[in-house]
């Protein structure tokens, strides 16, 4: 089962804000809301992952214990960021780009 916290939620609503008010580019609704669901594919899928992978930046251990990194294009990736529980359950803290993501 995948459940999300709030925050997680609130950071997929702010990347469909962040995507259609976009100063460089900005997308269309349906675009940024089928970006979106993309996303959201991609979480709800975590619970049948064979590998789930540690954090590794210290942004993220602040958030959780794994991370699935999501490359959506050469320029953007989404790393979601949440902890199992011993049944496989995944609990999805956050959602951060690498445009977000300092490296230490």
């Amino acid at each position: 089962m995948v459940l999300y916290s709030k925050a997680s939620i609130e950071n997929l609503s702010e990347i469909l804000i962040g995507l259609i008010n976009w100063p460089r580019h900005p997308l269309s609704v349906e675009h940024a809301e089928k970006y979106v669901t993309e996303i959201r594919f991609v979480c709800d899928e975590l619970d049948s992952k064979i590998f789930h992978f540690n954090t590794q930046f210290t942004l993220h251990k602040s958030f959780g214990n794994k991370v699935h990194t999501y490359r959506k294009s050469k320029q953007t990736s989404w790393y979601i960021i949440y902890n199992l529980d011993r049944h496989g359950n995944v609990y999805i803290q956050r959602i951060l780009s690498n445009h977000t993501t300092t490296i230490e």
